[in-house]
């Protein structure tokens, strides 16, 4: 029998349209429930990556049929997606909720879980350090992105990407571009050259070449002045002037390419618009654009959201949230994200979440406390 005075942590299922990722897995919830936690998921968390029930319930967890009030009675919630608005008035003062929260988009939900008196954690906002690569869902489901954006291009394609030579003669390796070598970018990369594709890569902050280099691609150089990275290591945004030069040397690199895969990502910004139309239309009919930018704005003009559209030939496919496509693996990732966060903050003396408003890492990702928004980016 677990102790009815130790924390209580409820995850409940997804309910975003279209989302096939499970929060926590069978796994985490055994680790979980080790701390002394009383874990309680919903009834079908894990209907969608072949994981029943009773896998939860031999891991340690209850099961819930009734969400409102596994909600109301939960010290800590945990989720994938950012929760329902109508939900946030129906967890209790001091609970502590962590999941998805995007407060440069959702800020009338994060104003919700501060009415509600919720200490709401964000999982984008986790700092990037050594210290937090462990709960680092971002950099997870960008490795993800980036490996199943080069399938769907290959697979669309029309042709195989490596070189071969065949009794009908050699066949010439496809060409793929990069642009924005992030951690879905590097990803790309090194998923298209165990394809064996010919790779060549860009992006605004020169730091990256080398690692651009390291896994076989090369990397194209533009003088676009002062650029560089932010103390997070994310590309900082460009002037429309640099814009426009680096759509330039884009341009050029796109018209010989069989494969355009584009990540470029500012954070808590829109995406910028690299690709025009007709850049897109300058390709050869065959060709493939794959936008991982496409849920924040998109880096392709003509992309549309969850849309595989033709331009002239050229395939333009804009699906979002890409993970969602190896949802089992996704998922495994993330609850192991999910997981660690909980487990570094555990005090076991305590048998409580350590909620020190003093530690770097909190600040850098808690937005609501006590009744307030208390990030320093969103307090006004």
């Amino acid at each position: 029998m677990s102790d009815p005075s130790a924390i209580k942590l409820f995850v409940p299922r997804e309910v975003y349209p279209g989302e096939t990722r499970a929060p926590i897995v069978p796994a985490t919830a055994a680790r979980l429930a080790k701390l002394g936690i009383r874990v309680e998921v919903e009834s079908a968390i894990g209907a969608s990556i072949c994981q029943a029930d009773e896998r939860y319930r031999d891991a340690g967890a209850a099961i819930s049929t009734d969400r409102p009030a596994s909600l109301a009675a939960a010290d800590i919630v945990l989720r994938l997606r950012q929760p329902p608005i109508a939900e946030s008035p129906l967890l209790k003062p001091g609970c502590i909720h962590i999941s998805y929260l995007d407060p440069f988009n959702e800020i009338d939900l994060v104003r919700s879980l501060a009415a509600a008196g919720v200490s709401a954690f964000s999982m984008q906002m986790i700092p990037r350090s050594t210290v937090a690569q462990k709960m680092d869902a971002l950099s997870s489901q960008a490795n993800l992105a980036g490996y199943i954006s080069v399938i769907i291009a290959a697979e669309r394609l029309g042709k195989i990407l490596p070189m071969m030579t065949t009794p009908a003669g050699t066949i010439r390796p496809a060409k793929v571009f990069v642009i924005g070598v992030g951690v879905a970018g590097l990803q790309a990369i090194a998923t298209a050259k165990r394809l064996g594709a010919q790779i060549e890569a860009f992006d605004t902050r020169p730091v990256v070449e080398e690692q651009v280099r390291s896994l076989g691609a090369r990397f194209v150089k533009a003088d676009l002045g002062e650029t560089g990275q932010t103390a997070q290591g994310y590309a900082r945004e460009l002037t429309p002037e640099q814009l426009a030069k680096q759509r330039e040397v884009m341009a050029e690199h796109c018209v010989p390419s069989d494969i355009v895969i584009t990540a470029a990502q500012v954070f808590g910004r829109k995406a910028p618009r690299i690709l025009t139309t007709g850049m897109v239309t300058s390709m050869a009919p065959g060709s493939v654009v794959v936008d991982l930018s496409v849920e924040t704005g998109g880096n392709v003009e003509c992309s549309r959201p969850d849309e595989e559209i033709e331009v002239q030939g050229v395939k333009v496919i804009g699906i979002s949230a890409l993970p969602r496509r190896v949802a089992r693996t996704a998922s495994e990732m993330y609850s192991s994200n999910l997981g660690n966060f909980t487990e570094h903050f555990w005090d076991k003396q305590s048998g409580r979440f350590a909620l020190n408003l003093d530690n770097d890492l909190i600040k850098g990702c808690l937005l609501t406390h006590a009744g307030a928004i208390v990030h320093p980016q969103f307090k006004q």
